[in-house]
């Protein structure tokens, strides 16, 4: 596994302890009707009735779409009242992702890696994405959204500084550096007036 990031590229605003900066709930949607929509109909697309699924860095709601039925889904966060708001967790877990990145999760118990507007605070993405290899079965897919909003006191400065072109190209770069994936797909809705949705999609073989 190659590292993507320089020790520069992963400075923040705002260094110090994750938790205490989550320690509040925030019980708000972070990103507009337009773009829950595209990426509710993105999961309808690439998951499966029975699909046991890890919610990675969720939250309160994990935009999933509501007639799906699921196998197990499990989030991951870092305030426990907002995972346990999530009427679609079975069960969940925290950790700082920044701090350790081996999930608790077996080899191979998972068939879908969701990863909703939060990917630009990893400070090790390439450790993290390596891990979510790790627990994806054979032919398991991996889906990392974002938009344009952020907390920029905690976003790495990578993605600062980077459009949002470049930040879609660095998502595959994060997935390519783990060499566990099929070609990366992009995929991006930008309209005037609604925030910008991205999707970055990629298959363990």
């Amino acid at each position: 596994m190659s590292s993507v990031l320089s020790d520069i590229d992963r400075q923040r605003r705002l260094d110090g302890d994750d938790k205490r900066f989550y320690d509040q709930p925030r019980f708000v949607q972070h990103v507009d009707d337009s773009f829950r929509e595209r990426l509710t109909a993105l999961y309808r697309d690439r998951l499966s009735p029975g699909d046991e699924v890890l919610d990675l860095m969720s939250s309160w709601v994990s935009h999933l779409p509501p007639d799906l039925e699921l196998g197990d889904v499990v989030g991951h966060g870092l305030n426990e009242a907002e995972l346990e708001r999530n009427d679609r967790l079975d069960g969940w877990f925290l950790q700082n992702l920044n701090g350790d990145q081996t999930l608790p999760l077996e080899d191979a118990s998972v068939d879908a890696v969701l990863c909703a507007v939060s990917v630009q605070y990893l400070r090790y993405p390439g450790r993290v994405f390596a891990e979510v290899a790790r627990v994806l079965r054979p032919g398991g897919v991996v889906v990392v959204s974002f938009s344009s909003r952020m907390f920029p006191q905690k976003a790495i400065r990578a993605w600062r500084s980077r459009s949002m072109d470049e930040r879609a190209a660095l998502v595959c770069d994060y997935l390519d550096s783990t060499g566990a994936f099929g070609t990366p797909s992009v995929q991006s809705a930008v309209q005037r007036g609604a925030d910008p949705f991205y999707a970055v999609t990629a298959v363990k073989p």
